[in-house]
């Protein structure tokens, strides 16, 4: 395993202490519980309340982020999956950090001499993905862009951009955030020396044709269109304080940890000792969500210590599903097969399997739990629940669903978390990419990613709120926040 950080000199830098921490690191993943994707910290109720409104309201009052207003900088396009930490450091202060990916409007018109687009290569896929960045906030509702560190790019303003160093890298030309997880910190304080570990897909100026991502390879028309950066592989990357990431050098040839199934390059597969799986062919593996197994779990299999949740498009079918992998240290990476796929889309599919009957994509996961109205704490329970994006074969529009599971591996689906917007709506178009968060009183906090029918084609990212924390449960309704409130 190589670890390399770069300071945008054209030189590889391997950081004294990361590279010392990484092997302490492999030995305590498996051992310690104390690894946090969504961290709350226990503080008294806030002082402010929020007026909720419909799922449905055209109001922008629940947008809390968007793309930079300086055409220049590398979101000023768009922006997109959110992953929120919360701290505090003591009982009158807390703190948010939020990573996010963003694309910038010179990004993605062809690769161009030296790949750096803006040529006459083939484009990248209509996302938002391109560099990731980080801002900060004292009550998650009113935002700050922070700095990075100067990026192999020459990007300041992103704390991960394209990889411009390694030509044979699997993220020359695009890189979207996954994951941030953070060792070595409780749930609610951050512990000095903590190593951030970021889960990140990227793909590079390689070309294919599109029809290879379209049913019936596109139809007529579309021979000989080219699309780059499509073939998306995941890598890591590591960090002492969340701005300056150093990528870890996978096993796979272009540096990544995880890459699309092919049977031509792989005829005998490799299940790492996990025992036999049904792996189907994969287009691109991209939007990694990792999770650590529950402790009771992992006493009974050491080797289930961290459980992956990725999208892909299957080569046979074009379905988008999502895909689950299986590590016993965070590093190396075994694929288990598909754990959830579209629904029925047949005549006599109802309503609710239509949601997602074009496409099951971009997942996040949380541990069950309960809240101690008298202790006014959270108590995590054994299970998981899933939020993932559903599209709907009906409408075409992206709506955020959920599924349970009592073990990470068998999923059930369950009913829409959260609805697009009324016509007109900022967000009437798709919702998706979400993150969740438990707050002091109860209740939950979902981050996401929306976007309109506008021509522009902008996203922002948005709040809603389930009162009751009862996530996943009947009774559990995300309603927009109305955030007008919110200051500094």
């Amino acid at each position: 395993m190589h670890l390399h950080s770069h300071n945008g000199s054209g030189t590889n830098r391997t950081p004294t202490l990361l590279l010392a921490t990484a092997p302490l690191l492999i030995n305590l993943l498996t051992l310690t519980n104390a690894w946090s994707t969504i961290p709350t910290s226990y503080l008294p109720r806030t002082l402010h309340s929020t007026t909720l409104h419909s799922t449905s309201s055209s109001s922008e009052n629940n947008i809390v982020f968007r793309p930079s207003e300086d055409p220049s900088a590398f979101d000023s396009f768009q922006i997109g999956t959110p992953r929120i930490h919360r701290y505090s450091s003591n009982a009158d202060d807390s703190e948010y950090i939020m990573w996010y990916h963003g694309r910038s409007s010179q990004d993605g018109d062809g690769a161009g001499e030296g790949g750096q687009g803006g040529g006459e290569g083939a484009p990248l896929p209509p996302l938002s993905t391109g560099r990731i960045g980080r801002a900060t906030s004292r009550n998650g509702l009113a935002w700050k862009r922070e700095k990075g560190s100067v990026s192999e790019d020459g990007s300041d303003e992103v704390v991960l951009g394209k990889n411009q160093e390694d030509w044979w890298s699997f993220d020359t030309a695009h890189v979207g955030l996954g994951q941030v997880m953070l060792p070595l910190t409780t749930p609610a304080v951050m512990t000095e020396g903590g190593v951030y570990l970021m889960y990140y897909m990227g793909g590079s100026w390689d070309e294919m044709d599109v029809g290879e991502f379209m049913p019936g390879g596109g139809g007529e028309g579309m021979e000989g269109t080219k699309v780059a950066g499509m073939e998306m592989r995941i890598g890591v990357a590591l960090s002492q304080d969340g701005t300056t990431f150093g990528r870890v050098e996978g096993d796979h040839s272009t540096g990544a940890c995880m890459v699309p199934y092919d049977a031509s390059t792989e005829p005998v597969f490799d299940d790492g000792g996990y025992g036999p799986a049904v792996i189907e062919e994969e287009l691109y593996c991209g939007w990694p969500d990792v999770v650590v197994n529950s402790v009771k779990d992992r006493k009974k299999n050491d080797k289930r210590g961290f459980f992956m949740y990725y999208s892909t498009m299957l080569k046979e079918t074009k379905e988008k599903a999502i895909g689950l992998a299986m590590s016993q240290d965070g590093f190396r990476w075994y694929k288990r097969g598909i754990c959830l796929r579209p629904s029925s889309s047949g005549e006599k599919a109802d309503e609710s399997s239509s949601l997602d009957s074009g496409g099951c994509a971009r997942s996040t996961i949380v541990r069950n739990a309960s809240f101690d109205e008298k202790l006014q704490k959270w108590d995590l329970a054994e299970g998981w629940i899933m939020f993932y994006e559903g599209v709907d074969g009906k409408d075409g529009k992206h709506r955020i669903l959920t599924a349970t599971s009592d073990d990470g591996v068998n999923w059930v689906k369950g009913g829409m978390a959260l609805d697009v917007g009324e016509d007109g709506a900022w967000d009437s178009k798709a919702v998706g990419s979400a993150h969740v968060i438990r707050l002091d009183d109860g209740s939950v906090r979902m981050y996401y990613t929306g976007q309109g029918d506008g021509k522009d084609g902008k996203t922002a990212i948005g709040v809603a709120k389930c009162e009751n924390g009862d996530i996943g449960g009947e009774n559990c309704v995300f309603v927009r926040e109305n955030i007008s409130w919110a200051a500094w």
